[in-house]
């Protein structure tokens, strides 16, 4: 954490731009969830421990935790934005139930190998890549459907 809060302050003085005590309880609040979370989300968990803190607030800091690296968005093809931490983690894939909307983070090496071999059939030099797979988890599945 002490890390990615180093690079989160390091990226704001480069920026010019003030290191508030709400932009670092922000920072705090997001960096100790350890799920995906909504900007709502995030701004509700912000609120428990500073209800001055204003919605829009949370909403700028949390792009700037995205330009800065600390954080990324995740589509879960819901209409809803999610982030979850990018700094120090490793690449994972998601698994999606359309239901409860639960995901799971996942790697496969097989998975991660056929995609760099289609991108080399293709020319392509990999810089990144995001896989999402949609469907039903075992809880809302119920019993052998």
């Amino acid at each position: 954490m002490q890390e990615a809060r180093k690079q989160f302050f390091q990226f704001l003085a480069k920026k010019k731009l003030k290191l508030t005590s709400q932009r670092g309880l922000i920072f705090d609040v997001f960096w100790n969830i350890k799920d995906h979370v909504s900007p709502e989300e995030l701004y509700n968990f912000v609120k428990q421990s500073d209800a001055q803190v204003g919605q829009a607030t949370v909403y700028r800091t949390l792009r700037l935790l995205c330009e800065s690296g600390i954080a990324r968005e995740v589509n879960f093809d819901d209409g809803v934005a999610r982030y979850e931490p990018a700094f120090g983690q490793s690449h994972h894939d998601h698994l999606i139930c359309t239901e409860c909307q639960r995901s799971i983070e996942a790697v496969d090496t097989k998975i991660e190998q056929l995609q760099e071999k289609l991108a080399k059939e293709h020319g392509f030099t990999l810089t990144g890549h995001e896989l999402y797979l949609f469907g039903i988890c075992p809880d809302c599945k119920g019993p052998k459907r």
